[in-house]
């Protein structure tokens, strides 16, 4: 099981972990994308849930979009406001049972 990690800090500051989840997200190039449990696997701490858990709290402020779920599909709820940017970025696409995801062989990002 992955170490929990706080997404709290009493003084307003964010946490290391969120701060490090939050700049990797900022260093995902254009058109390229990493799914949450790449994310946590490059930092080598936490995992998929608790940089979702980062990204539902603070993400706002980075390219959310570009952080995934392990299917290609972009975080529920947030598809109609994720497409538009994929499209403008010109992030690799599929269609998988009439809905649109990312086509993660082409996009995914390794973080070098």
């Amino acid at each position: 099981m992955p170490q929990q990690y706080d997404t709290t800090s009493d003084d307003g500051a964010l946490p290391p972990f969120a701060e490090a989840v939050l700049d990797l997200t900022e260093r995902i190039p254009p058109g390229r994308v990493m799914t949450y449990g790449d994310v946590a696997e490059y930092l080598g701490r936490g995992g998929p849930r608790q940089v979702g858990r980062v990204m539902s709290l603070y993400g706002g402020g980075v390219p959310w979009w570009r952080v995934i779920r392990a299917d290609g599909r972009p975080l529920p709820g947030h598809e109609h406001r994720a497409l538009p940017e994929y499209r403008a970025e010109g992030t690799p696409l599929r269609e998988v049972g009439g809905e649109m995801r990312v086509d993660l062989r082409r996009a995914r990002w390794e973080g070098g």
